[in-house]
């Protein structure tokens, strides 16, 4: 059974700006004493649901962040938004994927394999990529919509946003293999 702190690491996962968490050191695969197995399923229930109301509650974060940075005039707003909507709702999807790592990660991390980590990193490599070519895409409708200037600022903004994601996920994530004794 996972742990409620790596659960909650988990949430981390397509999330932005959300306040940083650290994982345990103790590994995340243990099983709680007295056969508490069976509450397995509402636990994952329960965490499927918090992710839910965090990804809702950092999405209007990052929106209010972005509507900051990018002080877009009544026409540009109505150019800007629904392009970004479009390509946030993308991302939510493709996070998705990071989510799904981040829990096989947490699963494993005890047991890790060298061909167990080969797969996460991976994965890891693909969803980057997947990332950075949706954030490509949509900087292309931006520039076609907007201009130059007001879509190098919105991927100015947004690479900046994920960078601190990153960071603040990558650093809350054990270190595979590594043991603190």
């Amino acid at each position: 059974m996972i742990k409620r702190s790596t659960i909650t690491l988990a949430v981390f996962l397509g999330l932005a700006l959300a306040p940083a968490m650290r994982a345990q050191d103790k590994p995340a695969t243990q099983a709680p004493a007295g056969g508490a197995a069976s509450s397995a399923p509402n636990e994952e229930k329960n965490t499927q649901e918090y992710i839910d109301l965090l990804r809702k509650d950092v999405r209007s974060q990052k929106s209010s962040i972005m509507a900051s940075v990018m002080q877009l005039d009544p026409d540009q707003a109505a150019k800007f938004w629904p392009i970004y909507r479009d390509y946030d709702a993308e991302l939510t999807k493709l996070n998705d994927l990071r989510v799904a790592n981040i829990l096989e990660y947490s699963r494993s991390y005890a047991s890790l394999t060298d061909a167990k980590a080969d797969e996460l990193v991976r994965n890891v490599i693909a969803y980057q990529k997947q990332r950075a070519e949706l954030l490509a895409q949509y900087y292309n409708k931006m520039k076609q919509a907007l201009g130059g200037i007001m879509a190098g600022r919105f991927w100015q903004v947004e690479s900046q946003l994920l960078l601190i994601i990153d960071l603040q996920i990558d650093s809350s994530l054990p270190i595979a293999g590594y043991k603190l004794d």
